[in-house]
């Protein structure tokens, strides 16, 4: 049965009948704790990928690898991602994949990609919280391009280390990208203080207390300084 599910893939199409493809979604079930049966099914999914079938046929591969990727399909979500119709589910895939090798290609792909895709790229990245990323996302905030410069401070934003708030302060940005950079630094400031990292918090919140900064702004940098002072976690 699962053989035929494999081989209604091959012609698996948008408003295809999908009954055929439970089989596979029964198979990712019942692999569960079966590392070794889990692995023929995650390699037989990656082959496909390789081949010429449809759009939507990979699109459902991509979110079967999403439940049980490893760093074996890796290589096959990889080819995707500069695909413009792909590229999105595939990037899921690799983000949802628990593998060091995942999160290295999406690190490799990142200045390889233009810009739609590379805005994707840049979201992963940050909701991996991936450290190792810090330098190339903050060379990205002064991006010619405003939406990825702004994507990237949402990243470090998302990513709240000492490191990503070091690379949001010394960044010479436009003031399209400035409001972004702002934000970012403030979440950075409330994960620092989460970790207990007070004084780097502390300066990073005294920081946006000028009258230069919108009223919000201002509020939000206030309060986290008062949390600072009490000890209470932003």
């Amino acid at each position: 049965m699962l053989e035929e599910a494999f081989a209604a893939l091959k012609t698996y199409d948008w408003g295809t009948d999908r009954t055929p493809l439970q089989e596979i979604d029964k198979a990712v079930i019942a692999t569960r704790g079966d590392d070794a049966q889990r692995k023929v099914l995650e390699l037989q999914l990656a082959e496909v990928l390789k081949t010429d079938v449809s759009r939507d046929a990979k699109d459902y591969v991509c979110r079967k690898l999403m439940l049980i990727g490893t760093a074996a399909s890796v290589p096959a979500l990889a080819d995707l991602l500069s695909n413009k119709d792909l590229s999105h589910m595939a990037r899921y895939a690799l983000e949802r994949n628990p593998s060091p090798e995942a999160l290295q290609a999406l690190r490799d792909a990142l200045p390889k990609l233009s810009a739609p895709q590379k805005i994707g790229i840049i979201s992963s990245l940050g909701s991996r919280r991936d450290g190792q990323s810090v330098d190339a996302l903050g060379k990205l905030l002064t991006d010619a391009d405003p939406m990825v410069a702004r994507a990237a401070a949402t990243s470090l934003g998302d990513i709240r280390s000492s490191q990503s708030a070091k690379a949001l302060s010394e960044a010479k940005v436009t003031a399209e990208v400035q409001p972004a950079v702002t934000d970012a630094s403030l979440f950075c400031a409330g994960g620092l203080l989460a970790e207990g990292k007070k004084d780097e918090a502390l300066k990073i919140y005294q920081s946006f207390a000028g009258d230069k900064y919108p009223k919000h702004v201002r509020v939000a940098a206030t309060k986290g300084v008062l949390a600072c002072a009490s000890g209470k976690k932003d």
